[in-house]
């Protein structure tokens, strides 16, 4: 059965010779949970895309960081079930297709990036105004 072990390993190498951190992984694994969990649990996924997002905004801004986040919401290699799938609302929904959007541009193109609203921080604003 898939899990929160083949997602990340769908997602987990690296981009232009640049490793996905390590500390990325305990970060989309609470996000994944918040998302699988029954009853879905929103002030406990508001509070862990805040930590992924505020990670992706300070010290964990790489490429290879990045793009692993994009792939692991746009995909959903390795996924039990697709994200797509769980009772959330809109605004959560949206977010994190977002995520999988153009996130990736984010070190290399940021100016792509900031245009469709997918900078770490255009995103954690976003965070700020969902509702709990």
């Amino acid at each position: 059965m898939a899990g929160f072990n083949d997602a990340w390993s769908a997602v987990d190498g690296r981009r232009q010779g640049e490793p996905v951190s390590s500390e990325l992984r305990p970060l989309l694994k609470a996000v994944y949970e918040d998302i699988l969990g029954e009853p879905i649990d929103l002030a406990a996924l508001k509070k862990s895309l805040r930590a992924l997002l505020e990670y992706l905004d300070g010290a964990g801004r790489t490429n290879a960081n990045c793009w692993a986040v994009d792939l692991f919401f746009s995909e959903s290699n390795g996924w039990e079930r697709d994200w797509t799938e769980a009772d959330l609302p809109d605004d959560f929904h949206d977010l994190l297709a977002m995520m999988g959007e153009a996130l990736h541009d984010s070190v290399k193109n940021p100016e792509i990036a900031g245009k469709f609203d997918c900078l770490p921080e255009q995103l954690l604003e976003r965070v700020s105004r969902l509702a709990s």
